[in-house]
């Protein structure tokens, strides 16, 4: 085929090849002569007449083939040709007759008469159907990420990594119009403890030694701030090696934020800014002020650390009313200092035992010796433990009739979480979840550590960087595990979006924190000592904020999985599964790099 120049000067996407994408034809192009790549999405002969639909990731478009306007070679390659083949075409735009039009096709109001055709990437029979007929079932998702070229070019998860595009592009210009610098940290690094396992890479010319591949730019973006690189930002790579879930992957993006001479409140309107513009890039207003909520009273309400705002069922202490009851499990558990909390649910007497049976179970999954289940009948309370209740008990619990009530006696270290549990899963069955809710809230004043109940030992809660509350720093000698840090997440729907902190700028409260951790002053020189000597060289006030980007994307796409709006991500198992990715490395390669595999009995393969 033949092909004359085409004037390339109306479209930024024209090219030699093509003069329009094939989505981007309307009635307006009626009468022009235009030239089309992409894969070819249907084909259909009917004899005389072929029409293929043509694919590209702007959208369809459909091609007639007829020999009023086709030569015979043409008309006899396009009834040939296999789907998903690639193919280049000439034709005329020409406007479908009104009975014809497709109002579900962008492009259905007109066809393109195609004078010539060349295949300039034919296709195998692919392993499962790009175009599946409406309502059929995808293929299963581990042959789809097997053969993840094609998955790609589905409508969806195209539509989704555009999105995707339009975030990150939305970040760029939102920080940069703020005087944030994009700034480029290492993906070989020093290996450092942040929370999860490193990924480790060998060196050969340094045997025996290793960098870690990072799990997030703390510590770098620090010494940007110390620099005097004073508004930082990166659309960074980060690696964790832990075990996977639907909304965890191996490898993941944030968008990454450092801000000097500020305050928690100066990081968190930048942050909520921000968070507003990318929630209009996915069409939805957000508002114009976060709520914002202590730590201490998210858990109390609501059993976790990122209450999910769009439906009530908050907790409530009732320890006083089991207290004044005849169970002995529990009254021993309040001598204990412990606590008896729960929830009221409107309406969850209608309930059935097996759903309350289900709803135990995961408060013991999540720790608790068991649940205790009231139901308030118009007869008065219902459940196993009621005949142990003091008179008036239902008045003192506050349950109405038709109501459920759902209690754990415990720790609030194991209560809030089972509670947490029962409460979401009570909101999902009972349909108490609007499908339109939009709720952000920012958490702040985090506790600095955590102390390990069988050691006594200290762990900070965020990472070690982090500042503690000013109002608290008398509590680091007395009481460390009551101190507040200046840390804060943004939650929306029950999800951290994303989390940072006020970072600690004074060398010796750097060292202090150190100190507190268990970490001495030589394990500090040896994991940490670039930073403390770019502190002692003099850092500003600093802090912080880190979203997940491929979270925000999901959300905004309203995708199940981040496999969904990651191109190429991996499996629960962590595996690559369309390149085979991790495989054996050849015996010399490890052998170059000082390494030996021990075998699964303990010797060396």
């Amino acid at each position: 085929m033949t092909l004359s120049a085409p004037d390339i000067t109306h479209s930024p996407l024209a090219t030699s090849l093509r003069t329009h994408p094939c989505g981007s034809l309307r009635l307006t192009h009626v009468g022009e002569t235009v030239r089309l790549g992409g894969w070819v999405h249907r084909s259909r002969d009917l004899g005389g007449l072929v029409f293929l639909d043509l694919r590209d990731r702007a959208g369809v478009v459909q091609l007639a083939f007829g020999p009023d306007w086709s030569d015979a070679a043409t008309l006899a390659a396009a009834a040939a040709v296999g789907v998903e083949s690639v193919i280049l075409v000439e034709g005329t735009v020409v406007a479908r007759a009104e009975a014809q039009c497709n109002a579900d096709m962008p492009t259905g109001e007109i066809d393109v008469q195609v004078t010539s055709l060349r295949v300039v990437g034919p296709a195998n029979t692919p392993a499962f159907p790009v175009a599946p007929a409406k309502g059929d079932k995808l293929p299963a998702e581990e042959l789809r990420l097997r053969h993840r070229y094609l998955d790609l070019r589905r409508g969806e998860l195209q539509r989704n990594l555009v999105l995707r595009h339009h975030l990150m592009q939305a970040t760029r210009r939102f920080l940069d119009a703020r005087g944030f610098l994009e700034l480029e940290t290492p993906i070989l690094t020093k290996p450092t403890p942040e929370g999860a396992r490193d990924y480790l890479v060998p060196s050969r010319v340094h045997p025996g030694e290793f960098y870690a591949l990072p799990q997030s730019p703390q510590i770098y973006k620090q010494l940007f701030m110390c620099a005097g690189y004073d508004r930082y930002f990166q659309i960074a790579r980060c690696f964790r090696d832990e075990d996977l879930r639907a909304d965890r992957q191996p490898e993941f993006t944030q968008i990454d934020i450092e801000a000097s001479f500020i305050s928690r409140d100066d990081i968190l309107a930048i942050a909520e800014s921000l968070v507003r513009d990318l929630w209009s890039v996915g069409g939805i207003e957000a508002p114009a002020e976060f709520p914002r909520m202590q730590y201490a009273e998210a858990m109390e309400r609501y059993g976790c650390d990122r209450p999910d705002l769009r439906y009530g069922l908050e907790l409530h202490d009732v320890t006083a009313v089991f207290g004044a009851s005849e169970l002995s499990f529990v009254k021993a558990a309040i001598e204990r200092g412990e606590r008896v909390r729960g929830l009221r649910v409107p309406g969850g007497a209608v309930m059935s035992r097996k759903q309350t049976d289900e709803l135990e179970q995961l408060a013991k999954g999540a720790g608790a010796s068991g649940l205790i289940v009231l139901k308030r009948t118009a007869e008065g309370l219902d459940g196993k433990v009621a005949k142990f209740l003091p008179d008036g008990a239902a008045e003192a619990l506050g349950l109405a009739v038709g109501e459920l009530g759902l209690y754990v006696a415990g720790p609030d270290r194991i209560a809030s979480p089972a509670l947490d549990r029962v409460r979401q899963a009570v909101a999902q069955r009972l349909d108490l979840v609007p499908a339109d809710g939009h709720e952000f809230v920012v958490v702040t004043d985090f506790p600095m550590f955590d102390r390990d109940p069988d050691t006594g030992a200290l762990a900070a809660v965020h990472h070690p960087f982090t500042a503690p509350h000013p109002d608290d720093l008398a509590l680091l000698d007395t009481a460390p595990e009551r101190a507040r840090a200046l840390a804060y997440d943004v939650v929306y729907n029950g999800l951290e979006l994303g989390g940072g902190s006020i970072r600690i700028s004074d060398p010796a409260l750097q060292a202090r924190i150190f100190g507190l951790l268990g970490i001495d002053e030589a394990t500090a020189q040896a994991r940490f000592g670039f930073l403390l000597e770019a502190l002692r060289s003099g850092a500003p006030p600093h802090g912080g904020i880190a979203f997940g980007l491929d979270r925000i994307a999901m959300l905004l796409a309203g995708a199940g999985s981040l496999r969904d709006v990651i191109a190429f991500p991996k499996t629960t198992a962590a595996r690559a599964l369309f390149e085979g990715a991790p495989s054996p490395v050849p015996p010399d390669d490890l052998r170059e790099l000082s390494l030996r595999v021990a075998s699964r009995s303990g010797g060396d393969a």
